[in-house]
């Protein structure tokens, strides 16, 4: 288990006010197509559980936002869940996120590392507040993931004494995320046209949470079998009954009545 360190930290004064409605986001290009599939991916096979979709922010490449020595600061993570958020009360779509002043501090936030990156690991925190300074000094997020999805790499970092300590793997390969109480993992396959590296959740059970296509897909499976099983049994029975007949008609015509 390893540290990220950081250079010595300046005393910082964290405030949580609401986004200014003039405030101008950063527009960055996505740098290809992974970042939203996989985003997508994690969020879909959450749907089927509606004790996780209750009252969350589910988000991706998405303004996370605070203060610090009055100046604010948003960083977009390329995947965010919050649980549990105040309603949004506007007609109007929301476009940042405050913990404290909205709602609680996310549960975990994910960057998914392209070719070259960025400030994903940096900490510096005296010109440019880098993510990774961001997340855990400033935000406090719990659990932080770097994801690599063009080797499959993930690294889980939880926030232990104030400092973000590399987390190792259960023995599936797969780490617990407090607050969700799930299980996070790589998978490989095809799904949406692309094929590769995927993040999965897992319940308790072991259980890989499906996509809704996936959930339906099996549902009428095991309603198939379930008719398969029914026509079977009612194909037995009457086979059943067909021999009883026989064998009543057999007694019948040597007199014996079996009565």
């Amino acid at each position: 288990m390893t540290t990220i360190i950081h250079k010595p930290l300046s005393k910082l004064t964290i405030t949580w006010p609401l986004l200014p409605d003039d405030f101008i986001l950063p527009d960055d290009p996505v740098e290809d197509t992974d970042p939203p599939l996989l985003a997508n991916g994690l969020r879909q096979s959450l749907v089927g559980s509606p004790e996780v979709m209750q009252d969350a922010l589910i988000v991706s490449n998405f303004a996370l936002c605070a203060a610090v020595d009055d100046r604010t600061i948003c960083k977009a993570p390329d995947w965010m869940y919050v649980q549990p958020v105040q309603p949004w009360p506007h007609n109007y779509p929301r476009r940042s996120y405050t913990p404290h002043t909205e709602g609680t501090v996310p549960f975990v936030v994910m960057e998914f590392l392209s070719a070259t990156y960025g400030d994903e690991y940096s900490v510096e925190h005296t010109e440019e507040i880098g993510k990774c300074f961001f997340y855990e000094q400033v935000i406090k997020v719990p659990s932080y993931v770097i994801f690599r999805p063009h080797t499959g790499r993930i690294e889980v970092y939880a926030l232990e004494s104030r400092r973000y300590e590399n987390q190792n793997p259960d023995e599936n390969g797969r780490y617990l995320i407090p607050g969700l109480n799930l299980f996070l993992g790589v998978w490989q396959g095809t799904r949406e046209g692309r094929t590769g590296y995927w993040l999965g959740w897992w319940n308790a059970a072991g259980e890989l949470l499906l996509w809704p296509e996936e959930r339906a897909e099996d549902e009428r499976q095991r309603a198939d079998r379930q008719q398969q099983d029914k026509e079977l049994a009612e194909r037995l029975l009457e086979q059943e009954r067909q021999r009883n007949q026989e064998l009543l008609a057999r007694l019948a015509a040597l007199g014996i009545d079996p009565e």
